[in-house]
């Protein structure tokens, strides 16, 4: 069994998560596992500037080799930025000027997402999706720039990943397969939620839908071959989407969620669940208000809580109770692969709960701890996943 990098679980997860990334070519290994050496448990702060620092090196090393014509190695040196600022944010709510860090640290990874996107000298294309009278940013990742009509991979995130997140979940195993990408912010993620205060939603279809719209469009997308993937609470809203929208020819979630709401009822004693109907909304905040002080606790929900919009824990609360499949999932008739991880901490049993409703065909993959593919999402082997979703997804393709 692999020792933990840290005695905290979410920040071991973490851990595992960056050096998941970097074996499927954010980085390189050594740079991540020195990194994690300069962090300790309990220190956010610490943290942060430790990541930040790294972050900066590569940005540096990327734009000197930008200025020399060297665009292979300016734009890894790019994505290793890209990267390794997201990490940075990884234990942002931790601080005590969370605040003050976020925008500057996000801005500073999405700058070197964009550079690494520009430095692919044609492959690679920033494609906004038209979406309630503004945009979506998305980027369509291709395997050259010659512009052929290609299979797509359409990928809903999760709760808090970032795109360079995706490179290694999804974008290139896609690209492994001569598949095109699409990775795009949705409400309450990344730029949506940072630098436009959009909030998350639960009925993924208006989501979904203006994005295939845009990429049929596209001579570069073979409109018959489209292909969904979600990971994390993307588990969540790709099959909610899926319950109205049938243009995907197969999809994966990576894994399954029936129910959001699940894991944060089960923080909350039984009198407090019982509040969570209209009418006792003041009730429940002076419950929640009458238990000892925590500051880095209230940090936590507060980030935690951000992307749900609401104004009081309450309010928070209550919107969750809204992310649940319910009877939607007998109106999924799209191939559908769900992944189970052994030891899965957020949303446990929900994979086997989703492939049991499915009403149509289906498959259900479990990875163990045996195969080094334990916890959330597998984050240690993410090779190993990526070949099993594109395997599931080419059969259905032909």
């Amino acid at each position: 069994m692999l020792l933990p990098f840290f005695d905290n679980p979410d920040l071991d997860f973490v851990a595992r998560t960056a050096v998941g990334h970097a074996a499927m070519g954010t980085s390189d290994i050594g740079p991540v596992l020195e990194t994690l050496s300069r962090c300790a448990d309990g220190d956010p702060t610490r943290w942060h500037d430790s990541w930040s620092a790294e972050a900066d090196r590569f940005q540096a090393a990327a734009v000197e080799a930008r200025a020399a014509g060297r665009m292979a190695t300016a734009a890894a040196h790019f994505l290793s930025a890209s990267e390794f600022y997201d990490q940075a944010l990884a234990q942002v709510d931790g601080m005590p000027d969370a605040d003050a860090v976020l925008l500057p640290t996000f801005r500073l990874h999405r700058a070197a997402w964009d550079e690494f996107v520009a430095a692919s000298e044609g492959r690679h294309l920033p494609v906004d999706v038209p979406f309630e009278g503004g945009s979506m940013p998305g980027y369509l990742f291709r395997p050259d720039a010659g512009g052929g009509a290609r299979p797509t991979l359409v990928v809903v995130n999760g709760s808090d990943g970032a795109l360079s997140g995706l490179w290694a979940t999804a974008i290139r195993p896609a690209l492994d397969r001569g598949w095109n990408a699409f990775v795009f912010d949705g409400p309450g993620q990344q730029s949506l939620l940072f630098e436009r205060g959009v909030p998350f939603r639960p009925d993924w279809e208006a989501v979904l839908t203006p994005v295939l719209d845009t990429l049929v469009a596209r001579a570069d997308v073979d409109a018959g071959a489209l292909l969904g993937y979600g990971i994390s609470q993307g588990g969540y809203w790709l099959p909610r989407a899926l319950a109205f929208e049938h243009r995907l020819a197969a999809a994966v979630v990576d894994g399954g969620v029936v129910d959001v709401a699940r894991p944060w009822n089960a923080i909350l004693p039984p009198e407090l669940t019982a509040m969570l109907k209209p009418g006792e909304r003041d009730a429940f905040n002076a419950a929640m208000a009458a238990g000892p002080s925590d500051p880095e606790r209230e940090r936590t929900f507060a980030f935690r809580a951000r992307p749900y919009g609401g104004e009081t824990p309450y309010d928070v609360f209550a919107a969750v109770q809204g992310y649940a499949l319910g009877d939607l999932i007998g109106k999924i008739a799209t191939p559908l692969l769900i992944t189970e991880a052994e030891g899965e901490q957020f949303f446990p049993g929900q994979s086997q709960e989703l492939f049991d409703q499915l009403p149509g065909e289906k498959e259900i993959v479990r990875f163990t701890r045996d195969q080094g593919a334990d916890f959330h999402c597998q984050p240690m082997a993410r090779a190993l996943t990526g070949r099993v979703v594109t395997d599931f997804l080419a059969a259905r393709i032909g």
